[in-house]
């Protein structure tokens, strides 16, 4: 979208301001998107999303898959970071991460 409202500007001289205005987003958002466009380095909540993913797919591993959220956010606290139980839950559905429990045969 940033792309956009900068072609408008170049093509047919309509200010970023009007653009952003006429889309409903803020100019403060097509600033900070402005610088870039064509890169693919990743942000830094994309980065933080992806140890955090690491750092959960670790610790259900090494539950054997029967962690869940709760368990694995006290394990992620322990560890120093500083997270949300409902956010845990919802990257570990991402994932595929299903906690459960074991049940014994008899």
């Amino acid at each position: 979208m940033a792309a956009f409202i900068s072609s408008q500007k170049t093509e047919y001289g309509i200010d970023h301001v009007i653009s952003c205005r006429a889309l409903g987003v803020s100019q403060s958002w097509f600033y900070k998107w402005k610088n870039r466009i064509g890169q693919d380095a990743p942000t830094t909540r994309e980065r933080r999303r992806a140890d955090l993913d690491a750092e959960i797919t670790r610790s259900f591993e090494d539950s054997g898959g029967t962690y869940g959220s709760p368990r694995i956010t006290r394990d992620l606290h322990e560890a120093g970071w500083r997270v949300s139980e409902n956010t845990v839950a919802a990257r570990m559905v991402e994932l595929g991460a299903y906690g459960g429990a074991i049940t014994e045969r008899v």
